[in-house]
């Protein structure tokens, strides 16, 4: 059926209905071109097509776990990627040859005085991955600012115009390589007015002008030899960066596998004298257990015996026992009883004595002459003895007199015989 055949009302629909298809389809069209567009934009941002990228190589031990294509970062962000990995040829004192992009504004971060690439470990399955060290001093490795050689006379002649315009773009050493002027310097009279007295080569140096607006490139990076900045051309030139690479996961496993098999047998001469150390506890207990029991009597009897000391009268009951006690208090009862008639006993002891020394004072006292013939009667006796020492058939029976009675004798009469 042609369309010329349907009725005008069914035509006006079907007009109707084209319409309406041909709008979804122009709208699905656009949106696909949208999106397509956006993930191209998302991809060139992320990919950094439109920003600036300084090209960076160094030199590692192995390529084991980097890929072209891998991440590099700094600080944690990725700033770049690995563009090249290839072998150095023989003779050559490196192995492998990586080089890498890095972003703006990255690259910047990246300067002379400490910056350097880490090779890690990403994983455990032997991926790693490169990392950028961001540096606090030092000129930047590369610039996107030009520099140019100028005559300290020319200089002169700017910096009487411009100032605060132009900086070194090199390190200015003196005769003895000290460092005298740092690249970034601030040019002034006074220090050209130095830089003209140290009579340099050619009496002219690298500067640039900080208010000349950058180029969308590389223009320059540092060479550690000349201590200056050198033309770079993005296309055929890298920056060189010092790389420090740890070892492998895998390194590190099989080196610890190794300790681990060299350190084993004292492990298990460890654990055999472990062995013999619990073996020897176990016997310990043991023992210990079976003098526990065989001591439980004694600790009975222990507790019993204190139990009766704690009791009164413990003590002398446990000492000398039930009959020994009786006895004690019995022997005690006697000792008393014996106390108590001494006592009486000394008593009339002293009343007789005191009877006594009453009579013989009282014959004394009755008989006065009494006293005076017992003096007499001493006297007497001690005359008769002394006569008996003179006299010549006894004298030598009182030869051993003591030395207290040799003293005490009368000094001899020296008197002539006249006198006497």
């Amino acid at each position: 059926m042609t369309l010329q055949d349907l009725t005008p009302q069914l035509r006006t629909r079907l007009s109707r209905m084209e319409r309406a298809v041909g709008w979804f389809v122009f709208l699905a069209t656009v949106l696909l071109l949208f999106g397509f567009g956006y993930y191209i934009y998302h991809t060139a941002e992320r990919k950094g097509w439109f920003v600036i990228k300084a090209k960076f190589h160094t030199y590692v031990q192995s390529s084991s776990g980097l890929n072209v294509g891998d991440f590099v970062v700094m600080m944690g962000f990725p700033v770049g990627d690995i563009t090249l990995i290839h072998a150095m040829p023989p003779g050559d004192p490196h192995n492998v040859r990586v080089e890498f992009e890095v972003r703006d504004p990255y690259f910047r971060y990246i300067w002379t005085g400490g910056s350097l690439v880490k090779v890690n470990s990403a994983d455990f399955l032997g991926k790693r991955q490169i990392e950028v060290t961001r540096a606090t001093n030092g000129p930047a490795i590369v610039v996107t600012q030009p520099g140019v050689w100028k005559t300290i006379p020319e200089l002169e002649q700017l910096i009487a115009v411009e100032t605060n315009h132009w900086q070194l773009y090199q390190d200015i050493s003196d005769a003895n390589s000290n460092l005298v002027f740092g690249a970034y310097t601030m040019l002034d009279a006074a220090n050209l007015q130095v830089l003209a007295g140290m009579n340099l080569e050619t009496n002219s140096i690298f500067v640039f002008d900080n208010k000349t607006a950058s180029h969308n490139r590389i223009v320059a990076s540092w060479d550690n030899r000349l201590h200056r900045y050198v033309n770079f051309t993005p296309d055929r030139d890298t920056a060189w960066l010092r790389a420090m690479e740890t070892p492998p996961i895998s390194d590190q496993l099989q080196a610890m596998v190794l300790q681990v098999q060299s350190a084993l047998p004292n492990v298990l001469a460890l654990t055999n004298k472990l062995a013999a150390v619990l073996d020897n506890a176990a016997n310990a207990t043991s023992n210990l257990n079976i003098t526990i029991i065989a001591a439980q009597p004694m600790l009975t009897n222990f507790a019993v015996i204190s139990g009766q000391l704690r009791e009164p009268g413990g003590l002398g009951a446990w000492a000398l026992g039930t009959n020994g006690q009786e006895q004690l208090a019995g022997a005690l009862t006697n000792v008393n009883s014996l106390l108590a008639n001494t006592d009486t006993n000394l008593a009339a002891l002293l009343i007789n004595l005191a009877n006594i020394t009453s009579n013989l004072n009282a014959q004394v006292q009755a008989n006065t002459n009494m006293l005076g013939g017992i003096s007499k009667t001493v006297m007497d006796a001690d005359d008769l003895v002394q006569g008996l020492k003179r006299h010549w058939l006894l004298r030598s029976a009182f030869k051993n007199e003591n030395a207290a009675t040799k003293t005490n004798a009368p000094p001899p009469d020296l008197r002539p015989p006249r006198q006497r």
